[in-house]
């Protein structure tokens, strides 16, 4: 989708205080560091998976990101400050997502997908939450969760009917965390009975990303509670089922564009049918796209904190003090070399993970440790990035506290930073 280039101006204010004027608040800065940049792929082997280093990409990779970030900062960054402060996604946004074919990236092409790698869906996800890390969710569940369980799961009637709406303009939302079921997911009371040849859900849910948008519902509720979390079983949930409700978004400290609602169901009447994958194998199901979505997580903290960095590299080597740059007092270049270096770390983490997932290797502990980690960076460097601002990163005329604030569910969603721990600990435990 080809638009208008981005032009924000600084407001006469700040130009008055005679801060550098060639960075215009909120504006993406067209460079970003020389490590971030990566060529396409040289060498193949013969299945067709890139070679190190882990910084090389195809041709297609290349052209996914490059697509993507100037969508991201021709489309998206002019919306940014807007949807951040009306809590809600410009339906331009949503529906260039679609036309670039950002909501079914790994979909095959027989349903109108894109057909590319999970690798794929990992950078365009870090490219969009360079620029608004609530875009970058909406997107990431769309690929990693929805699109990822009917394609592996659903029966080829169910792949059929659903699919190539969810590549084109349906918007699907994942629904397993419930009030008392929040860490301990397998917790939940939503119950789903069998009437015939349907099943009957009722309960609530809590905690539900993209459901305003929501089209269709991917239902966690449990058939039989004596069964424990072995009674869980995946259903498919259409919006306007009669006694579904979806109650009004959650007032957030950050990812406000993106909707978080609670979810009510009574008497809730489900095909049986619609049941995705197996009787009682949803929580199978939960853990096993929950681990490949931690991969998403990851991606998006560090395409938020990149972002961040980036744009704070261009304040900071044009601010003037005492005679010279910012940038040019060692003890910043320092403290710019570490924060570089651990984002850095990030991405090595972040790109390794989604190659393992790619490769059909184990990658249940290599995910947790880039989401916990990258969760861990996004907050500290986002911080940093505020301090080395000064003034004027304090306040909404710059994206920089908007950063800050969108990195703190990193160690919240998708598993806590505790949870992660525990995952990382319980595999290393397994390995000596």
């Amino acid at each position: 989708m080809e638009g208008p280039a981005v032009r924000l101006l600084l407001g006469s204010g700040l130009l008055r205080r005679n801060f550098p004027t060639g960075l215009s608040s909120w504006r993406i800065p067209p460079h970003v560091l020389k490590s971030t940049q990566s060529e396409a792929a040289l060498n193949m082997t013969n299945n067709g998976s890139p070679l190190a280093p882990l910084q090389t990409f195809t041709d297609e990779e290349m052209m996914i990101k490059s697509s993507v970030k100037k969508f991201a900062q021709e489309q998206v960054a002019p919306l940014v400050s807007t949807m951040d402060e009306n809590s809600k996604l410009e339906k331009s946004i949503i529906q260039g997502l679609f036309q670039q074919g950002l909501m079914g990236i790994e979909v095959d092409t027989k349903y109108g997908g894109t057909g590319a790698s999970f690798f794929s869906t990992i950078l365009v996800i870090e490219e969009l939450a360079k620029v608004d890390a609530s875009v970058a969710l909406f997107c990431d569940i769309q690929n990693t969760i929805i699109n990822s369980l009917i394609r592996e799961l659903g029966t080829e009637e169910q792949k059929a009917t659903y699919l190539p709406n969810l590549v084109t303009e349906k918007v699907g939302s994942f629904c397993l965390s419930e009030a008392g079921a929040g860490s301990d997911s397998f917790a939940l009371k939503t119950r789903a009975d069998k009437k015939g040849n349907y099943y009957v859900i009722n309960g609530s849910k809590m905690w539900i990303s993209s459901a305003q948008q929501a089209g269709l519902f991917l239902v966690m509720a449990n058939i039989d509670p004596n069964l424990g979390y072995k009674g869980i079983t995946c259903f498919l949930v259409d919006r306007d089922t009669e006694g579904l409700h979806v109650g009004q978004s959650e007032n957030k400290l950050g990812i406000r564009a993106s909707s978080t609602c609670s979810l009510t169901f009574e008497n809730v009447k489900v095909p049986e049918a619609n049941i995705l994958g197996h009787l009682g194998h949803g929580y199978k199901y939960a853990i096993g796209s929950l681990n490949k979505g931690r991969v998403g997580i990851a991606a998006q903290m560090l395409g938020l904190a990149q972002g961040c960095f980036d744009y704070t590299m261009s304040y900071i080597k044009e601010r003037m003090q005492f005679g010279k740059r910012i940038f040019d007092f060692q003890g910043l270049q320092h403290q710019v070399a570490h924060v570089a270096t651990q984002l850095e770390a990030t991405r090595l983490l972040t790109y390794n993970a989604a190659r393992l997932v790619e490769a059909g290797r184990p990658f249940i502990k290599e995910a947790s440790m880039a989401k916990y980690y990258a969760s861990e960076i996004a907050g500290l460097t986002t911080s940093k990035c505020i301090e080395w601002m000064g003034g004027v990163g304090y306040t909404k005329d710059y994206p920089v506290e908007k950063y800050f604030r969108d990195a703190k569910i990193g160690t919240i969603y998708e598993g806590t930073s505790n949870i992660q721990l525990n995952t990382i600990a319980k595999h290393i435990d397994g390995e000596y």
